[in-house]
């Protein structure tokens, strides 16, 4: 058993560790909102295309759904812990640069505590924000010369916001599941702009070009309540159909944002922005059948309502600089997901590529923020990946090697913007073996 604990101690610091090394971002796009949204999906359901509401299986920890918890298997502890490699492309058709970051995806754990009573707890990261591009516009000419005076701004953020969580799901009555996970979330936002002005190449020196440098940060410290329900029908001796819908609490977060503002002029201003920032109310629903325990296919359509939620934005008023809560800078947001899984012979043991788990899947997302008044970008995703049986003298098979690969493009809403073409391998253990098996000797 000390093993068993030394082992899972380990397994949870080495991700946590990876996060403090990268953001998971390189999205131009993660300047708007609370940064670039992550789907919070496992490893098993990523090569699905993130489906998650009616998956409920005994043998995986869905967060997505807490309901699902309370069909855990009594005997076993699951843990689950994945990673993500990315390599994409930015391109607004002038030009275009390669980007490469890893990401930690998830650290999940699951166990029955009593019968018909489930927990999970665990950590994934809820939004990333990483960028840094610089535009450069020509803006007049010297007073006393012709040379052209050009402005060069770079834009820098890094941060993002995570979540820790523990959940239950109960099945009070014969069929129907429910269940909730609280959350706290966490993190940085950071992002700043250094404007500069040049004369024919070199610095100006002219009092009329004061050069700036603005940072706006926020430390966001909140909670997250999600619900869940989930209601399995038989329809045939072999064939299931799973109901599930979720629901998120919206609401408004209590965090102080602050602007600085320097320039070469030497004045130095901050100002302040109360109340920050909001969560929106969110609501799913999803549907899965299985047969004969071998085929999966489901389905998800979830709802964001980000329309008038809060969000921190500078403007300049007779000369002076605002920074206040503006609530017209989102859009709401529909997600649709649907994947298969195919296994052969979950029970194989001879004829291992008859118990890897095959898996395909696709999802769609519109954006939740906007971009210079105009809608942001569309999310497109294609998902492949398997799930390879660890079977060896102590390890049963129904632990697993997870492995997806996905093509991800978001497409702007109008000409002249970025497009992102990411290529996605995520790699992740399901580690799910009889820890509270009782032997009895005869």
């Amino acid at each position: 058993m000390k093993t068993r604990i030394l082992t899972l101690a380990i397994c949870t610091m080495l991700p946590l560790a990876m996060l403090a090394q990268s953001n998971g971002s390189n999205s131009s796009y993660s300047r708007f909102g609370l940064g670039t949204l992550t789907d919070q999906s496992q490893t098993f359901n990523r090569g699905m295309g993130g489906v998650a509401l009616g998956l409920r299986t005994g043998n995986r920890v869905n967060m997505q759904n807490p309901a699902s918890y309370s069909a855990i298997d009594s005997l076993s502890f699951i843990f689950d812990v994945g990673i993500a490699l990315q390599y994409g492309h930015l391109s607004d058709k002038r030009n275009s640069v390669s980007v490469k970051n890893t990401a930690l995806n998830n650290v999940n754990a699951g166990f029955r505590v009593l019968p018909n009573l489930g927990m999970s707890f665990g950590f994934v990261p809820y939004s990333t924000i990483g960028y840094n591009f610089t535009t450069e516009n020509t803006v007049g000419s010297g007073l006393t010369t012709t040379h052209p005076i050009t402005t060069k701004t770079e834009f820098t953020g890094n941060g993002g916001v995570h979540e820790v969580y523990v959940g239950a799901g109960w099945n009070p009555i014969h069929n129907l599941s429910i269940g909730a996970n609280v959350g706290y979330l966490w993190g940085e936002y950071h992002h700043g702009m250094v404007q500069s002005f040049y004369e024919n190449g070199s610095t100006t020196t002219s009092s009329n070009y004061n050069s700036q440098n603005n940072i706006y940060s926020a430390n966001i410290r909140s909670y997250k309540i999600d619900f869940g329900v989930q209601y399995p029908v038989r329809l045939t001796s072999q064939d299931w159909l799973t109901l599930g819908a979720t629901y998120s609490l919206g609401h408004s977060m209590n965090n102080e944002a602050v602007l600085t503002r320097f320039t070469t002029a030497n004045d130095t201003l901050t100002r302040k922005a109360q109340n920050a920032f909001s969560l929106p109310h969110t609501v799913g629903a999803g549907a899965t059948w299985t047969h004969a325990g071998t085929l999966t296919a489901a389905a998800d359509v979830v709802y964001e309502m980000w329309e008038g939620c809060k969000l921190p934005v500078a403007c300049t008023i007779d000369k002076d600089i605002e920074y206040g809560v503006r609530t017209d800078q989102y859009r709401n947001r529909m997600l649709y997901k649907a994947g298969v899984e195919y296994v052969p012979n979950p029970l194989e043991r001879n004829k291992y590529l008859r118990s890897v788990r095959y898996r395909l899947g696709m999802n769609y997302a519109t954006s939740y923020v906007k971009v210079n008044g105009n809608d942001g970008p569309s999310e497109f995703r294609l998902t492949a990946g398997v799930g390879l049986p660890l079977q060896t003298r102590r390890m049963s098979g129904r632990s697993l090697i997870n492995i997806s690969a996905e093509w991800l493009r978001r497409t702007p809403s109008i000409k002249n913007m970025i497009t992102e073409n990411y290529l996605v391998l995520n790699i992740g253990v399901t580690f799910n073996e009889r820890w509270f098996l009782k032997w009895k000797i005869e």
